[in-house]
Formats: structure tokens, sequence, C-alpha cells
């Protein structure tokens, strides 16, 4: 059964939606772990600029520990990510993925853009929540016929590591920090350069011009006195 559920926008990791896990699930403690670990995962889709990675909607499965793992769909510019027990069907996993995706974009879609705090769409989670009560056994009649419609083809989900995932954003991170950190002391040394060479100016010309001034004067004295 779906444990926990993350919308987020992927230009900047902002989180859109949430359902979290349930105080009273056996795995509660545990869950608390894999929640922040949702929010890092999402923080390095971000950084890895996952947005861009293709132009359909993207499935992937990242295990995370022995008995769990996530699963993500990319789409629009958004991160529709759950978590579930390792044993419970990626394909339901993902058409639950999908429902909530179908429903965000046709109540919030052309909204997303325009967020500007976190979980500013959380009255989603009512829908979230009515929807993961229907998934939550994979052995109901309505869930067993969907698995065996076999309307998702599981060869086109991808599977990950939840270290590699994470690992490839800091490294991207790391790598646009330094980006940041050449391009400021690029122009910290360009302004120095310009004041060394207006500097350099300045003591080059300022004895000419003060003989220039000091003749003036001395000429515009001597014409009073004429």
């Amino acid at each position: 059964m779906p444990k926990v559920t993350l919308l987020a926008r992927l230009s900047d990791g902002l989180p859109l939606t949430a359902s979290m896990a349930d105080e009273n699930d056996a795995y509660a403690r545990e869950l608390e772990t894999y929640e922040r670990q949702a929010k890092k995962l999402i923080r390095s889709l971000a950084s890895s600029g996952a947005e861009k990675a293709g132009v359909g909607d993207e499935y992937v499965t990242v295990e995370s520990g022995p008995h769990f793992c996530f699963h993500y769909v990319l789409s629009c510019g958004v991160c529709i990510l759950t978590l579930t027990e390792r044993a419970y069907p990626k394909r339901l996993a993902f058409d639950y993925l999908d429902e909530l995706r179908k429903e965000f974009f046709q109540i919030y879609g052309n909204q997303v853009a325009g967020a500007s705090r976190p979980y500013e769409f959380i009255r989603f989670d009512t829908f979230i929540q009515k929807t993961k009560k229907v998934y939550n056994d994979s052995k109901t009649q309505r869930n067993l016929q969907k698995l065996n419609s076999e309307l998702k083809d599981v060869h086109s989900i991808m599977t990950r590591n939840i270290n590699e995932v994470i690992s490839r954003g800091e490294r991207l991170d790391n790598v646009a920090q330094k980006s940041t950190r050449l391009a400021q002391e690029s122009k910290r040394y360009a302004a120095q350069a310009k004041h060394a060479n207006r500097m350099r100016v300045v003591r080059q010309y300022a004895p000419v011009g003060v003989v220039v001034v000091v003749v003036c004067i001395m000429w515009f004295v001597m014409k009073k006195l004429w």
C-alpha cells in the first residue's frame, strides 16, 4: 500500500502537496526517516535538472533499504512520488500515481509555475487519502483486475538505487555551486582589474595634470598683475 505521497515542482524542489505516513502504521517510526529521504530525493532530482530529462512521462522505481521502495512519475515539471513496501506491485503503484497526476493537473495544472510557498495545494491531500484507500489492498477484486489487465508495461519502468539518485544530485549540485563561486570570483577579479587600471592611469597622468593646473593658475595671476 502507498505509505507516503509527495508532489513537488522539479524546477526548484518546492513541495506542492503531500500525504505523510499514518501515525498508527506498524512502520510509523521508520517511515519518518523515509519521509526525510523522499524530500532529499526530490531535491536531488531538482538539482539534476530532471524536468528536462525527457519529453514524455517518466516512470522510475528507486530501491531504498530491504523493505521499501519509492516510485515516482515525472510529468510536466512535477514529480509525483510515493513510498510502498517492496512486495507491493509496481503496476498498482504507478496506476495510483497516474490517478493523482491526472486529477492534480486538472485542478492545479495552470497554478504550478506560480506557486510561491511550500504545500500551497495541501487541500489536494483529501483526494490523495481517498485514492490511497482504493489502493491499500493489492488483492481486492478491483486491483486484481488492474493487475491482470496489464495496463502498464512494467518493462518501461526504470529501477534505480536511492544512493545513486541522491549522490548524482549532490554531485551536480556541487558542480553548480562551484560554477557560481567561479562566476563570482571572475566578476570580483574583473572589478579589481578595472580599478587597478584606473589607478594606473591616474598615477601616469596626475603629475602632468598638476603641472598644467599650476601653469594655468600662474598664467591667470600674471595676467591679472599686468
